[in-house]
């Protein structure tokens, strides 16, 4: 739970008197003293940057093609897939289903899909079970056009002979010397889940028996989500490792050389400790399963992954990121460290823009933005590295408000869930409250808290009433107030 200021007769005179005016009006960023580190000193153009995250979901693949952004995330019980012609957009785009199964055989835990094109189809990955983590195999679908977003119909299940009724999952597609082949995790006599590839003779068949790969990771029990860069005459796979629930779930990579079988396991050269873990002092943890993209002018690589922002063993609050990728000298990428979830980074080359801004729980705004609160706000940096900026406001007082004025289309709120949150009522533009529960059982930051419906262009008004009320799970019924991200297209 949050620790809380001590309150000294200067700051609780300054309540009273806050309280008395009943407004607390924050300064206006020209106002305020340079920025430090933790932020820039001057507005900044919001048209060519972004923020993450860009998904609530985990396992994350993505492409560019054809004038836009295609994002699958594991949901469950279908496959969803997001469309936006700006990388900075994809939050606030409308999800697709385009694939639920009625074969009760797998239906369930649908996870990790990635598409891939071949001639004019699109073939469509990924693994499912029965309600049975262990009976989990992989299928592939078969898109009816031209379009990674469906229609889809059943194709077929992928099983190499000799593992032909064994877990399987994480399915990626390497193709290499013109040939095709399946990279999955699965049972070998290294691990539960450890890296396997098989030969393919299309897109939806495997042909022979899958090799096991001997991976590296730092820890004994899995190695998954197999992902490839080919360049500089090598194919480099890159894999997480450890329990995707563990703070160190992490990225690793070997190479295998331009002419060389991928099915001779003796083939693979490994690389030495991990390439992609976490930083702490981003306030970064379990940064892992990924995929990689081009950008729109094909000009750059990225890596799209998922991590979370809390240290605790959980498999929740897994959100998908993004940033560049570039390649050191002896021609292997390099991934870098994971950047903080609220770093402003440039967008890809290419990319038409997404006109988005921020707005810190202090007032200063990279756009057309502001923040005003009414009662006696509680404000510090104690949150660190998992608030935008690292600090937010919170307060428990039933009646007080935070209120963002800003001009756009719509407005995203993120900040930190606690096990001493309560609920809050929001609403847009003086209309009718929904009550929003800010409670986590297990702290995290930089949270997606709530997301406004469309509006038509122009000036709004985001109003985050405190209620003083909270579910039976919390200790207290605080509100906290970090980052809004606004969207003007």
């Amino acid at each position: 739970m949050r620790v809380r200021p001590r309150i000294t007769p200067l700051t609780a005179v300054l309540s009273l008197l806050a309280v008395l005016l009943g407004l607390v009006a924050v300064t206006p960023a020209a106002a305020r003293p340079a920025a430090t580190a933790a932020g820039p000193a001057r507005t900044e153009a919001a048209a060519g940057t972004f923020r993450n995250p860009l998904n609530t979901g985990p396992d994350p693949f993505m492409t560019y093609w054809n004038g836009n952004y295609y994002l699958t995330t594991t949901q469950g019980d279908r496959i969803r897939m997001w469309r936006s012609p700006s990388l900075g957009t994809l939050l606030t785009a409308d999800p697709v289903t385009v694939w639920t199964d009625s074969d009760a055989s797998r239906n369930q835990h649908i996870w990790a899909p990635e598409f891939y094109r071949f001639g004019n189809r699109w073939y469509l990955y990924y693994t499912a079970d029965d309600g049975t983590d262990d009976h989990h195999r992989i299928y592939v679908l078969e898109s009816d056009g031209d379009d990674p977003a469906g229609s889809y119909h059943f194709k077929a299940k992928l099983a190499p002979p000799n593992h032909a009724s064994d877990f399987a999952i994480d399915p990626g597609i390497l193709q290499h010397n013109g040939r095709l082949y399946l990279a999955y995790a699965g049972i070998n006599q290294y691990q539960h889940n450890g890296i396997n590839i098989a030969p393919m003779s299309n897109p939806y068949t495997v042909s022979g028996d899958a090799v096991a790969i001997n991976a590296a990771g730092g820890c004994a029990e899995v190695r998954e989500g197999p992902e490839f860069l080919s360049r500089n005459g090598r194919t480099w796979m890159t894999y997480s490792t450890c329990d995707t629930g563990k703070p160190d779930y992490q990225v690793w990579m070997m190479s295998l050389a331009d002419g060389a079988d991928p099915l001779v396991p003796a083939n693979w050269q490994q690389h030495s400790g991990p390439v992609f873990s976490r930083a702490d002092d981003h306030g970064v943890y379990g940064p892992g399963h990924h995929a990689f993209f081009r950008s729109p002018d094909g000009t750059e690589d990225w890596i799209v992954y998922h991590a979370k922002t809390t240290s605790a063993y959980t498999y929740t609050d897994r959100t998908t990121r993004a940033q560049k990728i570039t390649w050191n000298a002896d021609g292997s990428p390099n991934l870098g460290r994971p950047l903080a979830m609220g770093a402003t980074q440039d967008l890809p080359s290419g990319d038409p823009g997404s006109g988005t801004y921020w707005i810190n729980d202090d007032g200063r705004s990279s756009g057309d933005g502001a923040l005003a609160y009414t009662g006696t706000w509680n404000s510090g940096t104690g949150c660190a590295t998992q608030c935008f900026w690292r600090d937010d406001h919170w307060i428990d007082q039933a009646g007080d408000t935070a209120t963002f004025t800003f001009t756009g289309t719509r407005i995203a709120l993120l900040s930190v869930r606690d096990t001493g949150n309560g609920i809050a009522a929001i609403s847009v533009d003086g209309g009718t409250e929904q009550r929003v529960d800010f409670y986590g059982a297990i702290r995290t930051g930089e949270t997606l808290q709530y997301l406004s419906p469309r509006l038509a262009s122009g000036r709004h008004t985001l109003r985050v009433r405190v209620t003083g009320e909270r579910n039976a799970s919390s200790q207290a019924a605080f509100v906290s107030i970090d980052r809004a991200e606004v969207y003007t297209k």
